[in-house]
């Protein structure tokens, strides 16, 4: 037995930031070491995600609470995982996958198993005396994210007449990470007193961005350009944009058919949706587009990231899931070139790393990303510093859960005492 195997382990069902139940764990260690993790929860989820354990009782929580993953956590994942060294995070996690038995983790839960997958992690670092990012890390973990703040929300973020899921605010052109996510608060401020000028709703959605009803999709470019202008910063130089379509949300089949049923578009193919997408990057200051087809839409994708993948960042989200076997066919196929991050879409610390080192090896970019129900946990930011990714997505400048993350990277970068890198390449 060493110091830093696992005592106990106890779940319990917290709310997450849509008031919704989740996971939390406690752990300690023989030496004393004690720390917690909350598990996040997505809205707009792929078909092929690991799959969260809900109690499905309509007479608590709507049937979405958790005390059945809580169980699995205290009774079934505590007798297999007390008494192993929280420093074997990849024997660990492979421990609880065998022990759940299914691919997609729906006997114990994803929501289980990651809860004690993240506060392992968490208990190894404290256990050995440094930070999370330099654990998970190593010693040359020093590079802070460039923040992609979601400002406007639409598609099932939010009840408005905005089909896009999330229009991002992307600093770039900043000196250093505690600047440019000034750059992006500062724009994001500034786009309110707009909305509010012109008569919009300055309501916001599940991640702290606005959701006015706007006229098109094409506005809320329109918006965002003269928010970051208004803000005294350059298009393009200081802050680029960066789209989540979440496609799969307006799909009506999931693979080649749209309907833009928000904004009252209509019905779309996915050579509509690129033509769209080849005026919006030739006139705007576009730098990333996450999901600009559907999840099963193998083909479109893969003629998205043909036209445009040598000028942007083309992301999978729904279509990769944070899954190896599925972003290795999309590196065969030049579905895309990058994938987006998610730990809860694949449900273990080890897994969520093998599938950055997977992107890194064969030259994609990977964008860490947080959930639309999120926790107060600060997990994601030094998980993002460890992996290098060079960018990430966790919110607006509002909502706590969300400036959680985006205080924690500042704290790291104070931490690095001037050592810290900030480049989105």
């Amino acid at each position: 037995m060493t110091n830093s195997t696992i005592k106990s382990i106890k779940a319990l069902e917290i709310l997450d930031s849509r008031g919704n139940p989740t996971v939390r764990v406690l752990m300690e260690l023989e030496d004393g070491t004690k720390v917690s993790s909350s598990v996040p929860s997505g809205a707009s989820t792929g078909e092929y995600e690991a799959v969260e354990v809900r109690d499905g009782d309509a007479s608590r929580y709507g049937g979405k609470g958790v005390l059945n993953a809580v169980a699995n956590v205290n009774d079934k994942i505590a007798a297999l995982v007390v008494g192993m060294d929280a420093k074997e995070q990849a024997k660990i996690d492979r421990a609880m996958i065998e022990l759940d038995g299914t691919e997609n983790k729906s006997n114990l839960g994803a929501n289980a198993i990651l809860g004690v997958s993240m506060a392992a992690a968490k208990a190894a670092a404290a256990s050995s005396g440094v930070e999370l990012y330099q654990y998970l890390g190593g010693a040359d973990a020093r590079r802070i994210p460039v923040p992609c703040m979601n400002i406007l929300n639409g598609g099932e973020h939010a009840n408005n007449s905005v089909d896009f899921q999330e229009f991002m605010a992307v600093p770039h052109g900043a000196p250093t990470f505690s600047e440019g996510l000034r750059y992006v608060a500062e724009t994001f401020h500034k786009l309110e007193k707009i909305l509010a000028k012109k008569g919009y709703s300055t309501a916001k959605g599940d991640e702290g961005g606005y959701a006015p009803n706007l006229g098109s999709n094409e506005e809320a470019m329109e918006l965002i350009i003269e928010a970051i202008k208004e803000a005294g910063y350059i298009p393009g130089k200081d802050i680029s944009i960066a789209i989540d379509s979440a496609a799969t949300s307006f799909s009506t089949d999931k693979k080649g058919h749209y309907d833009m049923k928000w904004s009252g578009a209509g019905k779309k193919t996915s050579d509509d949706l690129i033509a769209i997408a080849k005026v919006w990057i030739e006139k705007y200051p576009i730098i990333l587009w996450e999901d600009p087809l559907a999840e099963e839409d193998w083909e479109g994708f893969a003629k998205f990231t043909a036209e445009f993948g040598d000028k942007i960042e083309v992301v999978g989200d729904d279509i990769f899931v944070t899954n190896t076997k599925f972003i290795s066919r999309g590196i065969k196929e030049h579905t895309a070139n990058s994938s987006l991050i998610k730990l809860n879409q694949i449900g273990t610390v080890t897994e969520t790393v093998d599938a950055v080192r997977m992107c890194r090896d064969h030259g994609w970019r990977y964008f860490l990303s947080h959930r639309s129900g999120e926790t107060a946990d600060t997990f994601l930011a030094d998980f993002a510093v460890a992996m290098d990714g060079g960018h990430l997505k966790t919110g607006s400048a509002s909502r706590s859960e969300r400036l959680a993350k985006y205080n924690r990277l500042l704290e790291i970068e104070m931490m690095l005492e001037g050592e810290a890198l900030y480049s989105w390449k």
